[in-house]
């Protein structure tokens, strides 16, 4: 269960990885603007915060590969981590955009309860 509950872990910290690439270089790009359903004058005009918010992104990726290479000793980092995660997913469902909850939430509640469950 425990591998299960790093895999799953992994792909939360891959997600906010690609979070982080899609916010802070390709939002004003064709993929970004595919994403998040915007124009191109929008994301041109939001491009600093999406920046901002691309970075708080990869910390969340940097905190689960942390806990990941801490071994069972990351155990505590990685529910902090997978808690932000969680909770940011779901202000991110209440506020923006109800995808955000599957695309999110979703996986580090799942996460959490794998590693709670090992």
């Amino acid at each position: 269960m425990a591998l299960i509950a790093n895999i799953v872990v992994g792909i939360v910290a891959l997600l906010h990885g690609y979070f982080l690439v899609l916010e802070m270089f390709l939002w004003d790009k064709p993929a970004g603007l595919r994403a998040f359903g915007q124009t191109l004058e929008a994301a041109k005009a939001s491009k600093v915060l999406a920046a901002n918010q691309g970075l708080y992104n990869g910390f969340l990726a940097a905190g689960l590969v942390w806990g990941l290479l801490l071994g069972s000793a990351g155990t505590g980092v990685k529910l902090f981590f997978l808690g932000c995660v969680l909770i940011a997913g779901l202000y991110g469902a209440a506020t923006a955009s109800g995808k955000i909850l599957f695309v999110q939430a979703l996986p580090a509640a799942v996460a959490i309860a794998l590693i709670l469950l090992s």
